[in-house]
């Protein structure tokens, strides 16, 4: 698949049902595993996207909130609150097969670019069981705390 042709674009309310579908996939593994209907899975789904779309819009209303394109086909999303060091990277997910096509790292880096050059740090936070933790880690992100399941990583620019 490539790198070519990768874009960030900024969500639109027509947009909603895209974002979902991206979190829904976040959440398949998860959802496999539990002995519900298709419609209970949906429900608790959208449940719990629409839970966390309104933390995001109270918590962090100055982030942005970007569709990931590629070639113009919608494949993602990248929230990022820029508006004080450190920066925060509050969510990156792209469709199952876009995953581990160097997508995600490519636009990692980039915010690293970013950081860097305002010599700010970045803070994320991700769940111990992700697979992401590993991409974190060979970027250079370091533990810094643990809350729960979560795991505060932080990376910061090299001095010179």
């Amino acid at each position: 698949m490539g790198l070519s042709h990768v874009t960030l674009m900024n969500a639109e309310p027509k947009d909603i049902e895209f974002l979902y579908q991206v979190y829904a996939s976040t959440r398949a593994d998860e959802m496999a595993l539990v002995d519900w209907t298709a419609e209970q899975k949906e429900a608790f789904i959208r449940m719990q996207f629409n839970a966390q779309r309104e933390h995001y819009q109270t918590h962090y209303p100055k982030a942005s909130n970007q569709i990931i394109q590629q070639e113009g086909v919608s494949i993602g999303r990248l929230i990022v609150e820029r508006s004080q060091d450190p920066l925060l990277l509050i969510d990156i997910a792209l469709l199952p097969e876009y995953r581990r096509t160097g997508i995600g790292t490519t636009l990692i880096r980039d915010l690293m670019d970013e950081a860097a050059r305002l010599n700010w740090s970045i803070i994320l936070h991700v769940e111990s069981f992700n697979p992401a933790m590993n991409l974190y880690n060979r970027l250079g992100f370091i533990k810094v705390a643990e809350q729960g399941i979560y795991h505060e990583m932080k990376w910061q620019p090299t001095a010179g």
